[in-house]
């Protein structure tokens, strides 16, 4: 079991076991070259295309009231998840996004700053909304438990949603290869078919978990966006 979990462990036998690996997630800066703002070419229009479609998928969630550099924001926190997800595919790469210290790093600073904002412009907001409208008297301690509950996990939540789903799939692929040593035959050939559909899966997976991230992060700091520039409008 110990080399089962070895691609996921952080620390490097290098010096003083320095977590070297986890240097692997700076690597998503050379994804993007320095001749992407230079050159005018199909990769720069994908790249567009890309974001394009992000912001029109945003724009909905956030309204006519958005914080400035909002969608600057998400669309970078998208991206260097995405490609964080996409690197991990690779052989003998450090998969950081499979770490909850990695995505409660992502998740938590967002989410706690946005709180804490709100708290301190619109507290009298922020506790009517512990309470949703037509709840009985009797009912409102109780749902104030709940929803405070609920809006302290979400960045818990996050975090764990997306290093599960990668864990997952890496555990998968690496008991599923570590048996192609013992077969043989049509078998094998089967084995290897399969493979191939898992990583073509898993690349699909770190798209759409690199999406939804973002996406439900966007969900939980639009609940505040809109009275919070009203308030600065006025």
């Amino acid at each position: 079991m110990g080399d089962l979990f070895l691609s996921f462990n952080p620390q490097t036998e290098v010096i003083f076991e320095f977590s070297g690996n986890w240097l692997a997630a700076l690597s998503v800066l050379l994804v993007v070259p320095q001749g992407y703002w230079l050159v005018k070419g199909q990769y720069e229009k994908f790249f567009l295309w890309i974001i394009e479609l992000f912001v029109d998928q945003l724009r909905p969630i956030f309204g006519k009231m958005v914080s400035p550099g909002s969608f600057l924001i998400l669309l970078s926190m998208f991206v260097f998840v995405i490609m964080t997800n996409f690197l991990g595919l690779m052989p003998y790469v450090f998969t950081s996004s499979s770490h909850l210290s990695f995505t409660l790093s992502l998740a938590l600073p967002l989410w706690l700053g946005k709180m804490v904002l709100s708290v301190i412009k619109q507290l009298n907001y922020n506790l009517a909304h512990l309470v949703p409208e037509g709840t009985p008297g009797a009912l409102m301690p109780v749902m104030v438990i709940i929803e405070t509950v609920s809006l302290v996990i979400r960045p818990g939540t996050l975090a764990v949603r997306l290093a599960a789903n990668m864990v997952a799939g890496h555990l998968l692929l690496v008991l599923l290869g570590g048996q192609g040593a013992s077969l043989g035959g049509l078998v094998l050939i089967g084995l290897m078919i399969g493979l191939v559909l898992l990583v073509t899966l898993e690349c699909a997976v770190a798209c759409i978990q690199a999406y939804v991230f973002t996406i439900l992060s966007s969900l939980y700091l639009s609940e505040h966006s809109s009275l919070s520039m009203s308030k600065m409008g006025e």
